[in-house]
């Protein structure tokens, strides 16, 4: 090799190698800097009220009702009165449950025909008999 040739790649290797050495450093400082936070324990309760103010606001506060509760779930749900009967309801669900299924595959084309055919019953007995025994059936 040449000196102009070992030049050249000794220029690469050091540019690679300060490339490499920056990004360490850059690594380096963002890791000990995510660690900056230190946890302190967990800290005493600070107040002003003593545990018998406490007690009488807590008394109080489940004793009242909740403004920030939802409409349905703030109070007892009152029974309600129905529009209809129950024997019309019960007799709606049971012509329901009897009518045909609408989500049924081939709902509304009706019930299929039984086709009477020109097959000789004994043809068709003998036939069967054939293909139970193994024989050759004639086409």
């Amino acid at each position: 090799m040449t000196t102009s040739n070992l030049i050249a790649t000794a220029k690469a290797q050091l540019q690679t190698s300060k490339f490499i050495s920056a990004a360490f450093l850059s690594l380096l400082g963002a890791a000990v800097g995510a660690q900056a936070e230190t946890y302190q324990g967990v800290q005493a309760p600070v107040s002003a009220n003593s545990r018998v103010e406490v007690r009488v606001e807590a008394v109080i506060a489940a004793r009242t009702e909740n403004a920030y509760a939802e409409g349905a779930s703030s109070r007892v749900v009152p029974r309600l009165v129905a529009s209809t009967e129950r024997s019309a309801v019960r007799a709606q669900a049971t012509a329901t449950a009897r009518s045909a299924n609408p989500y049924a595959e081939g709902y509304g084309q009706g019930v299929a025909s039984v086709s009477v055919g020109s097959v000789d019953p004994a043809a068709l007995q003998a036939q069967a008999r054939a293909a139970a025994r193994g024989e050759q059936l004639p086409l």
